[in-house]
Formats: structure tokens, C-alpha cells, sequence
């Protein structure tokens, strides 16, 4: 053997444990959040967490905007492993019809009542989950909700009336805007800028750091502050594949999920007041709703959810009970 035919075949010794070691489960986290969004920070922060953790055990790798798909796009992608994490929030309530709940308007107070729900409550959900295949390993949040339109101000369910309103794909949404008087059209959030900007819808709902980091304020006249709704955003696998994942590599997944979570609520309560201020600066108009006209609106909602969800009615007494602490 050659001197350089000795040198390389060293190299090449030295070097096949490296690459055979050096992360190659790499594991893809899918969301639809835009740059600079609450998603898209919650995402990176996980990633960190993880990454921080697993070492050379494995890689997360973050991919937002929609890039490896919309919500229902990235469902069907976890269980065929082309992506390892996905961030949903409303969509959920197709895959099961537990997580409706959290479409009944006003029915989560604030986070400390979410973080209630989570702890005395996340095995219901977390059942529901994995009934279609899934697993739950992190709650965060996409948000309080608040409407714009290019149409009127927005202070009671009246004000809605003819209104085309883009809505995620849940059919609790669509029923409660339907019951407020609006035209609901659901729309993958990747198309909503070009649909309210075109005129094909009027306006959309969502939270603050949804709306500035898509730059909805650029193509709408006014923010209604309703906060109608509360969305968790689920950190969610599919359990076929997450079978698949060394123990090791589960648990510092799963402690990063509960880690971070303090992150995104401090991060999203930070955000409610800078986006705010952000939406305003590009010349929306801002109003308070009357929020009790929304909440007297409702109860329509409650009653087919509570007649129609196994369960329904339990869940949505116990929610509320959570809400006082007690």
C-alpha cells in the first residue's frame, strides 16, 4: 500500500464512527407560522430545548410558513415520517371531537386556567390523540382570537351579519360564526393575505402575533378586539413513529415540550402588547367588542356541542369549574 493510500484509508477510519454517530435521526418540525410569529418563535425555542438536550443522539430542525405543508397537509405527513412534529391548534378539532371544546367561545379565561385544563384534563385529550394516531407531548398556544375586516367595526354579533369571514378548518368555528351572522369560508392560513387583499373574503380572526406576522394590517381597515376564542397549539407526533424513537431521546422530548411552554406564554403575553401597538401604527382602526353580546350570542353553541360530543356537556362543566381555581 502507497504512503497516500495508507493516509487515506486512516482518515477514512478515523472518520465512519463520527459520521455514524453525529445525529442522523434527524427529526422535522413542521408549522404554518410566518417569520416573526408566536408559532414560528415556540418552535425555534422547542428545537433549542431539544437539540441542547439530545446532543448527538438527535436533531430538531425547524420548518415554518407552511414550507413542508398546511395544518391538514402536515397531519397526514406525521404518519407517513415526513415530518416528526407539527404545531396544530384549531384544526384539531377535526381529528377529534374532544378538542372542540376549545372552540366554545370565551370558555378559556386566561393561561393560568389553561395550564388547570392541561393538568386536570390532559388525559382526556391526550386519549383523544392517540385514538387517531397521535400523541400530544407539549402545549402551546396560538392565542387569544380578534376579528378584521375591511367592512365595519365589529361591537356585537349584528355587526357581523353578511360578512365574508376566512375561518380555520373546524366545524365549531364555522357554526359559531354562522350563529353570529357571518359568511364563514375556511381557508388555509397561507392563502388568507392574498384572499383578503383580492376581496375574496372580507376579514379573518385571529391572535395578534398571527395577524402582524402575516401582515394582515397591510390589506385591513379595522381590529375588533373580541378575543372570542382561546387556541392551545398541540406539539404533536404521531405515536407510530414516535414508537420508533429511542426511550432516551422520548424523554428529553417530552421534558423540552413541558420546558417551553413557560416560554411561549411569557413570549405571547409580551407579544399581545407590541403587536398591538404594531397593528395600530399601520393605521387600523382598534375597538373593544362588547364581549358579553358575543357571550350572550353563544349559547346555541354550547347546547349542540354539549347534545352532540360524547362527553360533551361533562367536559365543558368541568372546564368551567377550572376556571375559578377550584
Amino acid at each position: 500500500m502507497t504512503l497516500k493510500a495508507t493516509i487515506l484509508a486512516s482518515v477514512a477510519a478515523v472518520a465512519m464512527p463520527v459520521a455514524a454517530t453525529a445525529a442522523d435521526l434527524t427529526l422535522r418540525f413542521g408549522h404554518v407560522g410566518n417569520p416573526g410569529s408566536l408559532f414560528e418563535a415556540s418552535a425555534n425555542a422547542f428545537a433549542e430545548c431539544a437539540n441542547g438536550k439530545l446532543g448527538d443522539r438527535a436533531e430538531v430542525q425547524t420548518f415554518g410558513a407552511s414550507q413542508l405543508g398546511k395544518d391538514r397537509e402536515l397531519l397526514q405527513k406525521l404518519k407517513l415520517g415526513q415530518v416528526h412534529f407539527s404545531l396544530p391548534s384549531s384544526v384539531m378539532s377535526s381529528v377529534a371531537p374532544e378538542f372542540g371544546v376549545f372552540e366554545m367561545p370565551y370558555i378559556v379565561q386566561d393561561r393560568d386556567h389553561m395550564r388547570r385544563i392541561q393538568a386536570e384534563l390532559g388525559d382526556v385529550f391526550q386519549e383523544a390523540a392517540l385514538g387517531q394516531g397521535y400523541r400530544i407531548i407539549g402545549y402551546f398556544e396560538n392565542g387569544f382570537r380578534h376579528i378584521t375586516n375591511n367592512t365595519r367595526p365589529i361591537n356585537t354579533p349584528d355587526d357581523l351579519q353578511g360578512i365574508k369571514l376566512r375561518t380555520p378548518n373546524g366545524e365549531w368555528r364555522v357554526k359559531m360564526f354562522q350563529q353570529y351572522g357571518a359568511n364563514p369560508t375556511p381557508m388555509a392560513f397561507s392563502e388568507v393575505f392574498t384572499a383578503l387583499q383580492t376581496n375574496v373574503i372580507d376579514g379573518q380572526e385571529n391572535p395578534y402575533a398571527q395577524i402582524a406576522s402575516a401582515k394582515f394590517q397591510e390589506v385591513q381597515k379595522y381590529l375588533s378586539i373580541t378575543g372570542h376564542v382561546y387556541t392551545p397549539g398541540y406539539v404533536l407526533v404521531a405515536e407510530s413513529q414516535w414508537q420508533k424513537w429511542p426511550e432516551d431521546v422520548r424523554a428529553d422530548l417530552e421534558a423540552c415540550g413541558a420546558e417551553t411552554q413557560d416560554f411561549v406564554y411569557a413570549h405571547a403575553t409580551k407579544l399581545e402588547t407590541d403587536l398591538l401597538d404594531v397593528i395600530r401604527e399601520a393605521g387600523v382602526a382598534v375597538n373593544e367588542a362588547d364581549n358579553q353580546a358575543f357571550i350572550d350570542a353563544s349559547a346555541a353553541i354550547y347546547e349542540e356541542f354539549a347534545t352532540s360530543v360524547d362527553g360533551g356537556a361533562e367536559l365543558i362543566e368541568r372546564i368551567q369549574t377550572l376556571a375559578s381555581g377550584s
